[in-house]
């Protein structure tokens, strides 16, 4: 049975290595003017995510550290195509490259719009090509080892609802984080609206394991709570949790429950969307409940699926080995 060309768990390791190493630092590091009000606007007017505004931060250090000392308003787009190739000599993974490509065709693109730039140097400008990599999931006995042990203290019960929200419906960290006590929320059909990317708005319904667990976070979270809080899931000292505490949280219950694998966040929606697909075999369904834009992004968990397929005819056919 031929196999995906996808590269292996450890090559796609290497490529997350090196994602994560470009967005260690500068990641907080002050810019110079237009950079700083390019990422207000980003904020404001887009609502763009914290990860996102991190990531475009590095990228516009990296286009100042590659100009040296030359404004970026001066440069053009051969500057641009021998940055790429210095940053390809650095060791960075062509994931990482188009990331910085994408903050400065942004960047270029306010500055025409709010500057009076004329042309914009990084577009038409292609990053090296990265090996293919999978997303890695959870099985679904990992699944249920993660989800299924008893809360013991109210934090755990907060938990819980969190990740069995994640698992049931899908959702984006970041999506999760904004969710709002008296909106959004729909326990009683089992739905929950969220706004995702470019303010696009969707509904995808929410499991019986998910809505046990929500509303036994309701009924106890008054005591973390204060009066007039929004936010559906809150911290120990009463305020909205992060993006990051969510994360955090995950992976202390995931290691503390001896999974033997680092759980974070997407890894949850990646396993809501593989094991969906497993069951249903619907590509499209699962695009509308990711809210995905274009179904190229969902057709990764196709390739998800013929690995499983892949290991049961390997299991299972007489013939599937010589």
């Amino acid at each position: 049975m031929k196999r995906s060309r996808a590269t292996s768990p450890a090559a796609g390791s290497r490529s997350e290595s090196s994602d994560r190493q470009a967005l260690i630092s500068p990641s907080v590091a002050p810019l110079p003017a237009d950079g700083e009000a390019w990422l207000d606007w980003l904020a404001s007017q887009r609502r763009a995510a914290e990860l996102t505004l991190k990531a475009y931060r590095v990228g516009l250090h990296a286009l100042l550290r590659l100009a040296e000392g030359r404004a970026p308003e001066t440069l053009d787009t051969q500057d641009i195509r021998r940055f790429v190739a210095r940053l390809h000599g650095e060791g960075l993974s062509g994931r990482s490259i188009a990331r910085h490509l994408s903050a400065w065709r942004g960047f270029y693109r306010w500055l025409a719009r709010h500057r009076g730039l004329r042309a914009n140097p990084a577009l038409g400008v292609r990053p090296p090509k990265s090996p293919a990599t999978l997303p890695r999931v959870l099985s679904p006995d990992q699944a249920k080892a993660l989800l299924d042990p008893a809360p013991e203290s109210l934090l755990e019960i907060r938990d819980i609802a969190i990740f069995e929200l994640f698992y049931s419906s899908g959702l984006r960290v970041s999506e999760l984080a904004a969710l709002d006590v008296d909106r959004g929320l729909d326990l009683d059909e089992g739905l929950v609206t969220v706004t995702g990317k470019r303010q696009r708005s969707r509904s995808v319904p929410v499991g019986g394991p998910a809505v046990v667990a929500l509303r036994q976070w309701l009924a106890v979270r008054g005591q973390l709570a204060p009066a007039g809080e929004a936010a559906l899931f809150v911290t120990r000292s009463g305020g909205r949790l992060s993006t990051g505490g969510i994360a955090s949280r995950l992976g202390h219950r995931a290691q503390a429950l001896g999974l033997g694998v680092h759980v974070h966040p997407h890894m949850l929606r990646h396993s809501f969307a593989s094991h969906l697909l497993q069951s249903s075999g619907d590509l499209r369904a699962v695009q509308e409940l990711l809210g995905h834009a274009s179904i190229r992004s969902t057709q990764i968990y196709t390739h998800l699926d013929f690995q499983h397929l892949a290991k049961v005819y390997d299991a299972a056919h007489p013939r599937a080995r010589k």
